[in-house]
């Protein structure tokens, strides 16, 4: 018996209910969709198309309040609030820090997308607004990719990863997503109510990133057909898989601050010289002049879009492609808020709001101008066929909108490398969190833990591909969201009671301090006052000289006759 509970904690570490039950949770699904994967797929789209038909406005209501409520806090008084103790230096240079935050954040879906989902706008308008292939199709298209990518989607993120990051480093909590809720709940967090937010919070990544982990195999199965010949089906993406699977063990061997931050690192220097290549290679001026219009159309139409629900007509077009983004973010955002909290240690409010927000998402709008915005530059004035590629396979244009520019095939293959670093870096970063998640929110759960989540992940993305493919992965993510919604809204309230409550105590201890020096202060005014009344009634006045002898009479009566005596003698 000591012996198996040696090496049970030697290899789970101090696991619970939340690590049981969510290891229950996930096997049953995988089990249910790998024998019957059909009527899972039909049950999960008669879910889906309930709930957003009833709760799609609540999507989007919630998602726009995120954005709100965080650029609000990092401008209020809470802004100078920092992440840890007050003199603490943060952990990671600037520069790694937002290395990791874009490698854990949307890395694979900005490869995936970047090209699809302007081009897909392209030949299909949102809201039937333009022409199929028309420019004004094309504006459209890459204003709604803007949106998408923009300051709704890292909102979900900054939102999670503050409340963590404020009761981990702030108040020395478990970094578990029921410790942002103690404000509210109490000790109940302790019990079976934090026990059931901890579990939806594992289900939910475990959904977010097996959807992110199947985009990324499509891309990678995409390039190999294209440039190896290798065939597009569910065969060779399991093969894929299996050999992701395998980098990211490799990867989980290694302790956070190498393993992850050197992938990170390498991630954002082969995203940058492919950006790089295609911005200086491709059609640069068009590429600055479609980012400045787009920016500017952007932010003038963001309100509107961040609303429209389309209640006068039949349209899905939201749905399928706003909600399932939000509803993405959402389903991600444990994950990714977990991770960016846990890099973010010694960063005040201010600076991981706009770390996160501002950067990041620059940074998307010149990934989709110069991918995007090229591939409709060739699109529009070559005929380069990208559109009918997309339509086609998704994933495809891509490497055809890379066929365009000089060593297009190496550069293709820098495309499928960069995927898979993206795809080993989110897995990795994904089952560190599920590990703190499921081990009582230790900061290093151990190598076993990782290496099982992120097998169960794998093995989730093959079950989700294996349901319906692109389609079954939006479908998937927009349910398991929905849940975890509705307690972001709880987590943002109580951040903003636990944060209050610190700016009383904070006002209390000035208040106190203040006091103490009026009365130091006074005292010695006091002081002063008794020293410049005894002066005023006995004033010291300097010494005066003495005066010179003068001879009183009897002593000169004296003189005289003693000198008459003499002259007589």
């Amino acid at each position: 018996m000591e012996k198996l509970k040696y090496w049970k904690n030697r290899l789970l570490g101090d696991v619970g209910y939340v690590f049981c039950l969510s290891l229950l949770v996930i096997s049953v699904f995988l089990v249910a969709t790998i024998s019957n994967p059909d009527a899972v797929q039909e049950l999960a789209q008669n879910t889906l198309d309930a709930t957003a038909n009833n709760f799609g406005w609540l999507y989007l209501l919630v998602t726009s309040s995120f954005v709100l409520f965080v650029l609000w806090l990092s401008l209020s008084r809470f802004g100078n609030i920092r992440l840890g103790p007050d003199d603490e230096p943060p952990e990671f240079s600037f520069n790694s820090w937002l290395a990791m935050i874009f490698s854990g954040g949307m890395g694979v879906g900005l490869v995936f997308w970047g090209v699809a989902e302007p081009i897909m706008h392209f030949n299909s308008p949102p809201l039937g607004i333009g022409a199929p292939r028309s420019v004004e199709a094309a504006q459209t298209g890459m204003r709604y990719a803007f949106f998408h990518w923009g300051l709704h989607q890292w909102a979900n993120f900054t939102v999670v990863g503050l409340a963590i990051a404020y009761v981990r480093f702030r108040h020395s909590s478990h970094g578990l997503i029921s410790e942002t809720f103690r404000p509210l709940l109490g000790d109940r967090v302790d019990r079976g109510w934090g026990r059931a937010i901890d579990i939806l919070a594992v289900v939910s990544t475990i959904f977010g990133v097996a959807t992110t982990l199947g985009l990324g195999v499509l891309q990678i199965n995409s390039g190999l057909a294209r440039i190896a010949g290798v065939s597009y089906g569910l065969m060779p993406q399991f093969m894929i898989m299996a050999g992701l699977g395998c980098l990211f063990i490799l990867s989980a061997m290694t302790p956070l601050n190498r393993g992850i931050r050197y992938l990170s690192n390498a991630n954002m220097i082969l995203a940058a010289g492919l950006l790089l290549f295609v911005l200086f290679l491709g059609p640069t001026a068009f590429i600055f002049s479609e980012l400045t219009q787009t920016v500017g159309e952007y932010l003038g139409n963001i309100v509107q879009m961040s609303l429209v629900t389309t209640p006068y007509s039949s349209e899905d077009w939201v749905q399928q492609w706003t909600i399932f983004y939000w509803a993405w973010g959402l389903s991600w955002a444990p994950f990714v808020g977990s991770f960016i909290a846990r890099i973010s240690r010694g960063r005040t409010i201010r600076e991981f709001v706009l770390g996160v927000m501002i950067v990041p998402v620059a940074l998307s709008m010149l990934w989709f101008s110069t991918f995007g915005g090229s591939a409709i530059h060739f699109e529009l004035f070559a005929n380069a066929g990208i559109a009918d590629a997309v339509a086609q396979e998704v994933p495809a244009g891509l490497y055809v909108l890379l066929e365009q520019l000089p060593g297009g095939y190496y550069a293709a293959i820098a495309a499928i490398l960069l995927v898979c670093m993206f795809v080993i870096t989110s897995a990795d970063s994904a089952t560190f969190v599920l590990g703190m998640f499921t081990s009582k929110g230790v900061l290093n759960p151990t190598r076993f833990v990782r290496i099982l989540w992120g097998t169960l992940q794998l093995l989730m993305a093959a079950a989700l591909l294996l349901s319906g493919g692109l389609l079954g992965l939006r479908t998937v993510s927009i349910l398991t969201a929905f849940p975890f919604m509705l307690l972001m809204v709880l987590m943002a309230y109580s951040l903003y009671r636990d944060l209050y409550q610190e700016w009383l105590r904070q006002e209390e201890r000035s208040r106190i301090l203040h006091q103490r020096i009026e009365r130091m202060l006074l005292k010695e005014s006091e002081r002063e006052a008794v020293r410049q009344e005894d002066e005023d009634v006995h004033p010291t006045a300097p010494e005066a000289p003495e005066p010179e002898s003068v001879p009183d009479e009897g002593s000169d009566r004296q003189q005289v006759e003693s000198q008459a005596g003499g002259d007589t003698s």
